[in-house]
C-alpha cells in the first residue's frame, strides 16, 4: 500500500475511476503484457484511482492465483501514480484469501463485492463485510448491488464496527435510497456510483453529493468518458445532455439487449479501437456482429463529442 487512507479517500471520492477489462490471449488465459500495457494507457489519462479485477474486469471468472499476478502487474504498471484497488468477495473464506493477496501484492485496498448466495439477512451481510474489513488494514470499500445490498442502517453499523471501511459504491441506482444512506452516515464514508454505465445515473448521482463515478466505457472511449466527466463537474449541461443522447442512451439500448454485456460489449469496443483484451469467459458471450457494428458507430460518434 503506497497512499495513506486520507489520500486513498481523496482519490476515491473526487475524480473519475477506470476499470479495466482483464486481457486474456488466444487461448483464454490471462496475458500479463497486454494488461501491463493497458495499464499505462489508462494511467497516462486524467483519471483519480485504477479498480483492477473488479466487474468489468471479470472478478467472478478469475482463480486466486491468476488474481495475485493481476494484482502484482497493476501495482507495478501504476507505480504508485494512482491508488490501486482490487477486489474481493464471493464469501468469507475466499473474501479473506483475496484481501490478503491484495495486500501482500500491494493494492491501496479492496472493492468488497456481494457474497455468493441467493438470499443475504441484513445482519448476516453485515457480518459477512465486517469479518473480511476485520481480516486486514487496507482500505475497504463496500460494493452495494445484487444480493448484497444493505440498507442505511446496515451501512452505520458496519461502518460504526470497521475503521477500514471508507467507501460505499452503489451499484443499485435506487437514489432515494441511496440518498438516506448519505444523508445518515454522511462523510464518514465516500460515496462512489457504480450501476452498470454509471454515466447515465451520473446527474442524479451529483445532486445528492456522489462526486464520482465508475467508468466502464473509458476501457474504449476514454477521452469522451473524461470530457464527460469534467463538463458534468463544471455544470455544463448543455455537453453532458448531448453526450448522453448521442451516446450514452444508444449504448444503454445496446447494453440492455443481453445479460452480461455490461462487460462484454466493453470487451468489443476495446477490440474496436485496436486494444483488444481477448473475449469474455463463459458464462458471459460476446456480442454479435451486428452488435458489433453498432459498437463500432457508437465509437465513431464518441470521437466527434
Amino acid at each position: 500500500m503506497k497512499f495513506s487512507r486520507a489520500a486513498v479517500v481523496h482519490a476515491v471520492g473526487d475524480g473519475l475511476l477506470s476499470f479495466p477489462i482483464t486481457d486474456f490471449d488466444s487461448e483464454g488465459r490471462f496475458d500479463a503484457e497486454s494488461y501491463r500495457r493497458r495499464l499505462e494507457w489508462f494511467i497516462s489519462h486524467d483519471i483519480s484511482a485504477v479498480f483492477v479485477a473488479g466487474g468489468t474486469g471479470e472478478f467472478f471468472n478469475l482463480s486466486l492465483d491468476e488474481y495475485r499476478e493481476i494484482v502484482r502487474v497493476a501495482v507495478k504498471a501504476v507505480d504508485g501514480k494512482l491508488p490501486v484497488i482490487a477486489s474481493a468477495g464471493l464469501s468469507v473464506e475466499s473474501g479473506k484469501a483475496f484481501t490478503k493477496v491484495a495486500e501482500e501484492e500491494g493494492a491501496d485496498g479492496i472493492l468488497l463485492m456481494p457474497p455468493y448466495l441467493t438470499e443475504c439477512p441484513q445482519d448476516g451481510l453485515v457480518e459477512y463485510a465486517r469479518q473480511i474489513c476485520d481480516s486486514t488494514s487496507i482500505n475497504v470499500i463496500y460494493y452495494n448491488r445484487g444480493n448484497g445490498i444493505l440498507d442505511a442502517d446496515s451501512v452505520q453499523a458496519l461502518a460504526n464496527q470497521c475503521p477500514n471501511l471508507i467507501g460505499l459504491k452503489d451499484g443499485k441506482g435506487d437514489i432515494q435510497a441511496l440518498n438516506k444512506i448519505i444523508k445518515t452516515i454522511g462523510d464518514r464514508l465516500v460515496y462512489v456510483g457504480g450501476v452498470p454505465t454509471a454515466e447515465i445515473f451520473a446527474e442524479a448521482y451529483l445532486a445528492i453529493g456522489v462526486n464520482t463515478y465508475s467508468s466502464a466505457v473509458f476501457n474504449f472511449v476514454p477521452d469522451m468518458a473524461v470530457k464527460f466527466y469534467q463538463e458534468l463537474r463544471k455544470g455544463n449541461r448543455e455537453v453532458v445532455k448531448r453526450i448522453t443522447n448521442d451516446f450514452f442512451i444508444p449504448f444503454v439500448d445496446l447494453r440492455d439487449r443481453k445479460a452480461g454485456y455490461a462487460v462484454s460489449l466493453i470487451k468489443a469496443g476495446a477490440e474496436i479501437i485496436e486494444r483488444p483484451a481477448g473475449k469474455v469467459r463463459a458464462p458471459l458471450t460476446m456480442p454479435t456482429s451486428e452488435e458489433r457494428q453498432q459498437l463500432e458507430r457508437l465509437v465513431n460518434i464518441a470521437k466527434q463529442l
